[in-house]
C-alpha cells in the first residue's frame, strides 16, 4: 500500500498530492531521508515549504469559492437580497487573485520537485562523484 492510498484526497491538499504523485512519499517524510545541512535536505525543505504554501492557497481559494457559492445560493433562493453594487464584485476579484497565486505555487512546486528528483536520483549522485573526462571536441582548432 503506498502513502497516497492511506490518506483520502482533500480538495485543499493539492501540494501534498503533487508530492505524493511525484515521489510516492508524504512531504514531511522527505525531511528524514537526508543528512541535515546537505543539499538534498535543503531541496527537500524547499519541496515541503512549496507544498504547504500551495495547500494554504488552495484552502483559501476553496473557502472563498464556497462562501461565494453560498452567497449566490441564498440570493437564488430568495433568502438574501442581492447587493445592488454587484453580488460577486469583491469576491470574484479575490477568487481571481487566489487562482493566479495558486497557479504560480503549482509551477514553483513542480520546479522544486524536478530539482529534488534530479539531485536525488542515483544517476545524479554518480555524476557528482565521477570526474568528467574532457571532450576532444571542446578544444578549439585553428
Amino acid at each position: 500500500m503506498n502513502e497516497q492510498s492511506q490518506h483520502p484526497e482533500s480538495p485543499t491538499a493539492q501540494g501534498q498530492q503533487l508530492v505524493v504523485q511525484a515521489l510516492q512519499k508524504q512531504p514531511n517524510a522527505l525531511r528524514a531521508l537526508h543528512s541535515p545541512g546537505s543539499a538534498e535536505n535543503e531541496l527537500a525543505e524547499l519541496v515541503v515549504r512549496a507544498a504547504r504554501h500551495l495547500d494554504s492557497l488552495q484552502s483559501e481559494l476553496v473557502d472563498r469559492c464556497t462562501w461565494a457559492a453560498a452567497d449566490l445560493t441564498r440570493v437564488a433562493a430568495g433568502t438574501a437580497a442581492a447587493n445592488p453594487l454587484g453580488i460577486l464584485q469583491t469576491s470574484s476579484t479575490q477568487i481571481d487573485i487566489l487562482a493566479a497565486r495558486r497557479a504560480d505555487a503549482i509551477t514553483h512546486l513542480k520546479s522544486a520537485l524536478a530539482a529534488y528528483q534530479r539531485a536525488t536520483t542515483p544517476q545524479a549522485q554518480h555524476a557528482v562523484s565521477v570526474t568528467p573526462i574532457p571532450s576532444r571536441t571542446s578544444r578549439q582548432t585553428r
